[in-house]
């Protein structure tokens, strides 16, 4: 006797799966001072168990806390320049995702994000430097002079807005950079500010000590940047603002659904502004000054180039565009000037092939995959011809394409049907008993989809006049009149839309 063999259909997908006891009380934590979960779980049946098991519906804390966590365990084991390195990462990917929640979140196309980051770190250094300010001050004072800041520089975001709002933005850095390199009195040396307090003990400045100190600092600045990102992003405010993106054109359609989204914009940018004030302050300590190249041209262009390659509008793609730009700006400076051109060529790719930059590249590929299997099943006439080449890539339910082929095959089969005696006999007597092949024809007609179907209109009630008309199938939507033949006899009306239905049939 033969042995036996099955073979695997399909593989189910590698993820984490607990089987939890239904008779236990299910615990969940909630991010403190939110409503949000910590991770999202979602019961479901396993079909060949019998039993509930629960599956990790968002994975990205997972893979948060995996890349954060090695980040923190092989810093250490570095040599001391990759160490700043690693430093500077962290800072500009706070940068960064800050930066996000101006453009991606709010919506505003804002280019001064080092201009309050710069003038919250001169704030804040002047103040330690020539009022005596300690240090730990310094990170209360710079979020406050970056509230301010943001908040001067949101007020002309309600009346400009994309271009007109960038160049009024980048044109505000500039004069920030004039201004502070003219400041003889407080930035006698070339416009900057030295000397700053730092939280590294100046002993350990420069030190490996202080280098894994540094790390420390700017890695919890991270963390705090990623945190405001969530608090903003995942909570009213960012929901808000979700929903009146599809509807920012139609500013009075967003009013009238009971959305402010220009007051949630104002708020997302002075929150982002103020977090931003605290980079600024901790830019100061960490490098012990603070020059005007913080308002430079090129830093921008840089953090641009970071939010180009990683992908706009989400914390993942800040993080990982702000590490490919640190890694060939600061971690090959032996390069040169090459090593420029290497960041815009990366740049001009990511453009061209991926859309969303690179974190958008993984949703990207599967729209891609599924676009060819769907001309790939378009492409086998043999099976029915379901669906044509163009619209194969907007059906991904493959029960819609089952029932395409089943109908196919039905009208192939009642195509046959047709023939001038069949044609007669309705006109002989559309309402009354038919014979069987009449019966299935009118039985498909009757099925047939709302759209484009064909109904008699009585043109004038209680006289025998009609016209026939073929409905929308939307709601709102009258019908349309076929043509301007009328009819006085209700029964060549009903054959007239048999015609009709039957040359339809027979061009399908």
């Amino acid at each position: 006797m033969s042995e036996k063999r099955f073979h695997k259909v399909g593989r189910r997908p590698y993820e984490l799966r607990l089987t939890p006891d239904g008779s236990a009380e299910r615990a969940r934590g909630r991010l403190p001072g939110t409503k949000r979960h910590w991770l999202q779980w979602r019961d479901v049946h396993n079909p060949k168990t019998l039993r509930r098991e629960r599956v990790l519906v968002d994975k990205k804390p997972l893979w948060w806390v995996i890349g954060l966590s090695f980040l923190v365990i092989i810093t250490p084991f570095l040599p001391n320049s990759l160490i700043s390195v690693v430093s500077i990462f962290c800072v500009y990917a706070s940068i960064n995702v800050l930066w996000t929640l101006i453009i991606g979140t709010a919506g505003i196309f804002s280019l001064a994000t080092l201009a309050v980051v710069g003038a919250s770190g001169y704030i804040a250094a002047a103040a330690n430097v020539y009022l005596g300010v300690p240090w730990p001050f310094m990170l209360l004072i710079g979020p406050l002079a970056g509230l301010v800041f943001g908040a001067v520089l949101a007020a002309p975001s309600t009346r400009l807005d994309g271009l007109y709002y960038a160049l009024l933005t980048m044109g505000v850095a500039e004069i920030c950079r004039v201004f502070v390199m003219q400041l003889r009195p407080l930035t006698a040396s070339g416009g900057a500010i030295t000397n700053v307090d730092s939280f590294i003990p100046e002993d350990w400045f420069l030190q490996r000590p202080g280098l894994l100190l540094g790390f420390a600092g700017a890695f919890l600045l991270l963390l705090g940047a990623l945190l405001v990102w969530r608090l903003v992003n995942s909570e009213r405010l960012g929901m808000l603002l979700r929903v009146a993106k599809t509807s920012r054109e139609d500013e009075a359609f967003a009013e009238a659904i009971g959305i402010d989204f220009r007051r949630a914009r104002l708020l997302v940018f002075v929150i982002s502004s103020a977090a931003l004030g605290v980079v600024g302050a901790f830019y100061a300590m960490y490098f012990r000054s603070i020059s005007p190249q913080i308002f430079s041209l090129d830093q921008l262009l840089l953090l641009f180039a970071m939010m180009v390659i990683g992908g706009l509008g989400r914390a993942e793609g800040a993080v990982i565009g702000a590490a490919v730009v640190t890694i060939i700006d600061k971690g090959l400076i032996t390069l040169g000037p090459p090593r420029i051109i290497l960041v815009a060529l990366i740049m001009i790719g990511v453009t061209i092939f991926a859309r969303e930059g690179l974190t958008g590249a993984r949703d990207q590929f599967r729209d891609f995959r599924k676009r060819k299997a769907g001309e790939r099943r378009a492409g086998r006439t043999d099976k029915g011809g379901e669906a044509m080449p163009e619209e194969a890539t907007d059906v991904h339910d493959k029960q819609e394409l089952y029932y395409r082929r089943f109908n196919k095959r039905l009208r192939d089969r009642l195509k046959e049907l047709i023939t001038p005696e069949l044609i007669e006999e309705h006109k002989r007597d559309p309402l009354g008993h038919h014979s069987d092949a009449l019966s299935r024809v009118l039985n498909y007609f009757r099925r047939g989809e709302m759209a484009d179907k064909y109904v008699i209109h009585r043109m004038i009630p209680a006289e025998e006049k009609f016209r026939i008309m073929a409905v929308s199938g939307q709601r709102g939507m009258p019908p349309r009149v076929v043509d301007d033949r009328e009819y006085t006899d209700i029964k060549d009306a009903y054959h007239a839309v048999f015609l009709l239905r039957v040359n339809d049939l027979l061009e399908s």
